[in-house]
C-alpha cells in the first residue's frame, strides 16, 4: 500500500459562499484504513490516509455491546479505525480488534451577520437537529465489525462576517443570538457541541500562515474578489475580502478534509485550497530537516495537510425564496426587510410581511409553475412549517384557495411554528451564565481537533514550540 499521507483525521466540509455566507459542514473521522462514502442510494468506498495521534480510548470498551448496522441517510463519510496494540502481544492484539472504533464528526456553521430567517432555518439549523435526535446517531457496527460513534460541533462563523465592515454591536449581539438559536431550535449541549469560531483561535492563525504561502495571483483570479472590486472600487473593499478564499481553506484544512461536498459555483474556492495544500506541502514538508523537526516536535513526519476533493451535490432542505420575488433565495443581505421572515420577528411583523408578500392574478395555488414562482415558494413555506404534511395533503386543503383566503391560514402556521423556538430564546439569552458556558465548553472542544493542525503546519514552517 502506499504510504501514509499525513497524521490528521480526515474530514468533510462544505461550504456556501454565495453572499459572502458560509456554511460548513463536516464529517470527521479518527485513525483511518480505508473509508466508505454512504449516500441513500450508493456507496463508494475509496483509501483513506491513516492518522496517528487520535485517541478512540474514550469511544468505546472491549465487547461493547452496539446495535448492528443501519443505514446513514445522509451524505457522509466513514472511516475505520481500531484501539492501538502492542505488536508483541497476542491478546492486545485481540483486544484491538474488538475495539475497533470508527468516529465520525459533524461541522457546520453560519455567518451571523443580519438576522437568521426562515431560509437559514430550514435549510440549516432544523437539519442539524434532525440529525443530531435522529438514528444515525446512534453507535451501531458496520458490515465489517467496526463500531460507529458520531459527534456535532456547530458554530456560529463570525470571522466570515467581517471582510465587509461590521458594527462591533451589532457583531457581538448577532453572534450570541446566533448560537442562541441554534439552543433554542433545539440543538442540545449535551449531544452536541456550539462555539464561535473566533473563539478558536487556531482559526485565524492558520488564515494567517497560509496567508504567506499563497500567490497573490491565484487570489486575484477568485471570482467574488474581482465582482466586489468591480461594483466598489478597489479603494473601498477591504483586504479581508481579497484573503477571504485563505480564511476558507483554513476552515477546511484544519479539520483535515478530505472530501468536500460543494455547489458547482464554489468549485474555484475548493480548487484554491487543493493548489495551497500542495504548494505548501511541497515547501514545507519534505527532506530529511523536515523529519528532524517533526521528530524534535515528537509528531510524525508526514505532510501538514490533506489535499481535498471536491463533491459537487445539490443542496438539501427546503428553498425558501424571498418574498418580494419568488426567483431570488430569502437573504439577511436584502436591503428590504419585508423580503425574508425572520425567525425573531414578532407574530405581529410575521403577518403584516405575509399579508403583502408578492403573489400572482391567478385564483388557486400550485407547484412548480415556472410562471408563478410565488405560488410554489408560500406553498413551500407552508409544507416546511408543518413537518410530515406532503404536497398532495398541501394541495387538497389550499389548492383552490384565492390569495387573501390562503395568507392568513400561512401567517398561522408559521407563528405556530415560530413561536415556541421565540420563548425558548428568550429564556436562553436572559441565562448569560449558561449561554456562555455552553460556547466555552465548544470551544475547548472544537480546540482541541483544530490545534492538531495548526501545530504540524507551525513544525513544517519551523516556528519554535510553544513552552
Amino acid at each position: 500500500p502506499p504510504p501514509p499521507r499525513n497524521n490528521h483525521p480526515p474530514v468533510q466540509m462544505k461550504f456556501d459562499c454565495v453572499a459572502m455566507s458560509a456554511l460548513l459542514s463536516a464529517a470527521v473521522l479518527g485513525r483511518s484504513v480505508a473509508s466508505a462514502f454512504v449516500v441513500p442510494t450508493t456507496t463508494t468506498t475509496t483509501t483513506m490516509p491513516r492518522a496517528a495521534s487520535v485517541s478512540v480510548s474514550s469511544f468505546a470498551a472491549a465487547g461493547a455491546s452496539v446495535p448492528a448496522r443501519r443505514p446513514f441517510s445522509l451524505l457522509g463519510m466513514s472511516t475505520e479505525t481500531e484501539a492501538p496494540a502492542s505488536s508483541d502481544s497476542a491478546p492486545a492484539a485481540a483486544a484491538a480488534e474488538k475495539n475497533k472504533i470508527r468516529t465520525r464528526r459533524i461541522l457546520s456553521g453560519v455567518q451571523p451577520t443580519g438576522s437568521l430567517h426562515l431560509g437559514n432555518y430550514l435549510g440549516a439549523i432544523r437539519q442539524w437537529v434532525d440529525l443530531q435526535n435522529g438514528p444515525e446517531m446512534e453507535p451501531y457496527v458496520d458490515d465489517k465489525g467496526f463500531e460507529v460513534r458520531t459527534e456535532n460541533f456547530f458554530c456560529v462563523v463570525d470571522l466570515h462576517a467581517i471582510t465587509v465592515p461590521q458594527d462591533p454591536d451589532d457583531l457581538g449581539e448577532s453572534t450570541l443570538a446566533s448560537a442562541a438559536l441554534y439552543l433554542a431550535a433545539g440543538i442540545d449541549p449535551v449531544k452536541s457541541k456550539v462555539f464561535v469560531q473566533s473563539h478558536v483561535p487556531a482559526h485565524s492563525e492558520l488564515a494567517w500562515l497560509l496567508n504567506c504561502a499563497t500567490p497573490m495571483n491565484w487570489l486575484e483570479r477568485m471570482i467574488q474578489y474581482k465582482d466586489k472590486a468591480k461594483k466598489q472600487g478597489t479603494d473601498s473593499v477591504a483586504v479581508g475580502l481579497f484573503t477571504y478564499p485563505v480564511l476558507m481553506a483554513s476552515d477546511i484544512l484544519l479539520y483535515q478534509a478530505d472530501r468536500v461536498p460543494v455547489g458547482e459555483d464554489q468549485r474555484q474556492h475548493l480548487e484554491l485550497a487543493r493548489d495551497v495544500v500542495r504548494r505548501f506541502n511541497d515547501q514545507y514538508c519534505k527532506g530529511g530537516k523536515y523529519k528532524k523537526r517533526c521528530k524534535a516536535a515528537g509528531i510524525p513526519s508526514r505532510p501538514a495537510f490533506t489535499e481535498p476533493e471536491a463533491m459537487i451535490v445539490k443542496q438539501g432542505g427546503a428553498r425558501v425564496m424571498s418574498l418580494t420575488d419568488g426567483t431570488n433565495k430569502m437573504s439577511k443581505s436584502d436591503e428590504n426587510d419585508n423580503s425574508r421572515i425572520n425567525v425573531l420577528d414578532p407574530p405581529d411583523v410575521l403577518r403584516a410581511k405575509i399579508k403583502r408578500c408578492k403573489t400572482d392574478e391567478f385564483r388557486g395555488l400550485e407547484w412548480d409553475n415556472p410562471e408563478r414562482p410565488e405560488s410554489t415558494n408560500l406553498l413551500t413555506i407552508y409544507q416546511a412549517v408543518q413537518p410530515g404534511r406532503t404536497r398532495e395533503d398541501i394541495l387538497e386543503e389550499v389548492g383552490d384557495m384565492s390569495w387573501g383566503e390562503f395568507k392568513p391560514l400561512l401567517a398561522d402556521a408559521v407563528v405556530a411554528h415560530l413561536e415556541p423556538i421565540q420563548n425558548r430564546y428568550k429564556e436562553i439569552r436572559e441565562d448569560e451564565e449558561y449561554l456562555a458556558g455552553v460556547l466555552r465548553e465548544g470551544a475547548e472542544a472544537a480546540d482541541e481537533i483544530a490545534s492538531r493542525t495548526l501545530n504540524s503546519a507551525r513544525v513544517a514552517m519551523g516556528f519554535t514550540q510553544r513552552g
